[in-house]
């Protein structure tokens, strides 16, 4: 089965049909290690699925520091959804911390298979409420827990993170210092 529709499948079904229907409207496209899909003043068109590799979406500060908002592995979208959604200039940007091969769809794209197939914009309505639940604990996460709370929950709940993402990495993720992260770990 297409890892897409595998992941599609999580929350409604699809026909073969339909399927390649879904599948018709993606484009892949492979980005080296470094490489930007969006950088930040970009005009975003495009909505990313990740196949294979691991993305960071992040801004940097007046003071050159640099700030992760959303890491991305595989079976994960990501972009920069207001830019994306309101046709604006980006505010983010995201690139790749791993060699990475993805499918994108263009926002006409999405927008002419949401009317097409009802299913995909249910599948799309499901995914956006789970982001904004992700979000909303990532929110809450900073406001309320200690540096080392967060540590913890991140690597609970991704444990393969630690693994595939430098350590200055992580740090800007929790929002917390590199020496801070050393003795997190300790």
């Amino acid at each position: 089965m297409h890892p897409l529709r595998k992941h599609i499948e999580e929350l409604i079904i699809l026909t073969d049909e339909e399927f390649d229907v879904v599948l018709s409207y993606f484009e892949p496209i492979q980005k080296r290690k470094h490489q930007y899909i969006v950088q930040e003043g970009d005009l975003v068109d495009k909505e990313y699925w990740i196949l294979d590799g691991c993305l960071k979406s992040y801004f940097v500060d007046e003071e050159g520091k640099e700030h992760i908002l959303q890491f991305g592995m595989e079976n994960w979208w990501i972009t920069d959804y207001e830019s994306f959604i309101k046709h604006t200039p980006s505010k983010i940007s995201i690139d790749c911390i791993e060699d990475s091969e993805l499918l994108y769809i263009t926002f006409e794209n999405r927008e002419k298979l949401t009317a097409q197939m009802h299913k995909m914009e249910r599948f799309w309505a499901k995914k956006s409420k789970f982001g904004r639940i992700a979000l909303q604990n990532r929110i809450l996460s900073l406001l309320k827990n200690s540096a080392k709370e967060r540590y913890d929950v991140l690597l609970e709940q991704y444990p393969q993170l630690f693994q595939r993402v430098p350590k200055k990495l992580i740090a800007a993720y929790l929002g917390v210092s590199r020496e801070t992260l050393s003795r997190l770990q300790s």
